[in-house]
């Protein structure tokens, strides 16, 4: 009967079921670093809607101070530990009845008081330019800024520090801060989003996103401590379905090679599993960089029907606004000629020339730019050469690093078997990106 059967025999069972759940602790830890490996470093310039990561340092007009350090930073969280000691004396019986009596000693640290600060948002800059940066809801991985130990005769004990003290103090306080100080090195990684003020992208959380991470540490430090989760779970998976075995076995007469035997079955059943768990999770981390490759096309492709749907009502109202001269005519002739040359899809020789263009006719003809109509269809059409640039840089960075994926070992073999086919880049010429202007604190 079930009931009967002993419970050294269900080890192998648990043993199976916890190396199973720390198997999927580990494909869990892969998949993110396998996030940080494929996704390649746009510059803040190419960053636009989609999956991205870029580099740069902390930036802000208006930046904290932080309580401990009086570090100047984005944000920042400190705690304050007090010390605490105790003799602790137990009464009890031995083996022979008779009452005893025993002391033990208990020691700790207690946080007696905490707090933080963050800004709503701030800027990351690197060479090329800046992107803002909403942190509400990102894992954020602060630097520590301040760490110090002391006891009452010290100063900051009771400035920084409750003038209450816990029980059985040892009147001893451990000071400890961490922070994004301005202009300190940051590696942010999530989904950017077009901004609603400028036309620029922003960094912000999204529950759809599968990581938005904002951290003092670099990409190389960030996938090596995934890489490490990765293999100890493994590990202690496989120590786990072997524990099992080897627990139940205890007490059996059984012989050496028998034992082995049983170990090794267990341990060879995990490694396949393993081993058919990273074929799923790196075959769908190819199926998801190929999405966003696609993804990134649609950003290109939206913008170039919202110029080509745009461009004929600026012709309209320029014709309506203004005579029949020859030299007009062959400016709108022109703009024609480029909006056939650049049909919704397909990128165009030059994108700069309906902005050039559409300065020449307000130089002409200054009347114009008291149209409001005129200068709205002039504003869309300067944002929308802007989007059309930011969205092309973002699709050639994500198809860059796609195509390395597919050539790479192991991927390679993987690509095979799914039938990946590399994507070719997209050529155009003379993108612009008018810059946001943003005052930093020095």
């Amino acid at each position: 009967m079930a009931g009967d059967v002993p419970i050294q025999n269900w080890f192998p069972v648990f043993g199976g079921v916890l190396s199973l759940l720390a198997l999927w602790g580990a494909m869990r830890a892969g998949r993110k670093r396998r996030f940080v490996d494929n996704l390649p470093t746009s510059k803040t310039s190419g960053v636009f809607i989609g999956f991205v990561e870029v580099k740069g340092t902390a930036e802000t007009a208006n930046p904290l101070t932080s309580h401990l350090a009086a570090a100047r930073c984005v944000q920042y969280s400190w705690s304050v530990e007090e010390h605490w000691s105790r003799t602790v004396t137990e009464t009890y019986t031995d083996s022979q009845g008779k009452s005893q009596t025993r002391t033990r000693h208990e020691s700790g640290w207690k946080t007696v008081d905490n707090g933080g600060e963050a800004l709503d948002a701030f800027y990351v800059r690197d060479d090329c330019g800046h992107v803002l940066v909403r942190p509400e809801g990102a894992d954020v991985e602060a630097a520590p800024v301040f760490s110090e130990t002391c006891g009452r005769s010290d100063p900051l004990y009771y400035a920084k520090g409750p003038a209450h003290s816990v029980m059985d103090s040892d009147h001893r306080r451990r000071f400890s801060e961490s922070a994004i100080v301005l202009h300190a090195p940051l590696y942010v990684l999530g989904q950017a989003r077009e901004r609603s003020d400028v036309v620029a992208p922003e960094f912000a959380h999204d529950k759809a996103a599968p990581m938005f991470l904002i951290s003092t540490r670099d990409e190389k430090q960030i996938s090596s401590g995934f890489g490490w989760t990765f293999w100890g779970w493994v590990v202690f998976g496989l120590v786990l379905a072997v524990a099992g075995v080897v627990v139940s076995d205890v007490g059996l007469d059984r012989d050496v090679a028998a034992r082995l035997l049983s170990c090794l079955l267990p341990a060879a059943g995990y490694l396949f599993a393993v081993a058919l768990a990273w074929v799923w999770m790196a075959f769908n981390s190819l199926v998801d960089l190929r999405q966003r490759v696609r993804q990134a096309w649609s950003l290109v492709d939206v913008q170039l029907k919202r110029r080509h749907d745009l461009i004929p009502n600026l012709v309209s109202v320029v014709t309506g606004l203004t005579g029949h001269e020859q030299k007009l005519q062959t400016e709108l002739a022109a703009m024609r000629s480029q909006l056939e040359a650049t049909p919704p899809g397909v990128a165009g020789p030059d994108y700069r020339a309906c902005t050039t263009l559409l300065v020449a006719v307000k130089e002409s003809y200054p009347e114009l730019v008291a149209q409001a109509s005129f200068a709205k269809l002039q504003r869309e059409l300067v944002d929308t050469e802007q989007r059309i640039a930011l969205a092309r840089g973002y699709f050639n960075d994500i198809a860059t690093h796609y195509n390395i994926r597919l050539e790479i070992v192991p991927d390679r073999f993987l690509s095979r078997l799914g039938a990946f086919t590399p994507q070719p880049l997209m050529a155009a010429n003379d993108f612009e990106r008018a810059p946001v202007k943003v005052d930093f604190a020095q």
